[in-house]
C-alpha cells in the first residue's frame, strides 16, 4: 500500500467513523423543550463537533491501524475474497 491509498483510508474510515459518531448522546431542541424560533425540532442543542472530532481522529486512527495491517502483511488478499464469493481469478479463461 502506497502512501497516498494509505490517506486515503485513513480518510475514508474517518468521516465513515464520524457519520456513526455525530448521533451519539445528541440531545435536540425538541428533547430538552427549547424550540428557538425558526429551526426544526430535530436541531441539536448542543453539538459537541470539536469532541466528537477528535474522538474520531482516535478511533480512526485504530481501524486504521488494523485495516491498513491487514492489507500490508497479506492477511486476507483480493484473491481471497474472489475465492470466496465469485471464484473468477483462478487462472482459467472463460472466454471463448
Amino acid at each position: 500500500m502506497g502512501i497516498m491509498s494509505g490517506i486515503v483510508l485513513y480518510a475514508v474510515i474517518w468521516f465513515m467513523t464520524f457519520l456513526v459518531v455525530i448521533p451519539i448522546r445528541l440531545k435536540t431542541q425538541g428533547d430538552v423543550g427549547a424550540v428557538v424560533p425558526g429551526t426544526h425540532a430535530g436541531s441539536p442543542e448542543v453539538h459537541n463537533l470539536k469532541r466528537k472530532a477528535w474522538i474520531t481522529t482516535g478511533m480512526a486512527a485504530v481501524i486504521w491501524a488494523v485495516v491498513a495491517s491487514i492489507i500490508i502483511f497479506e492477511v486476507v488478499t483480493v484473491r481471497d475474497i474472489d475465492g470466496w464469493m465469485f471464484n473468477r481469478m483462478d487462472g482459467s479463461s472463460h472466454v471463448k
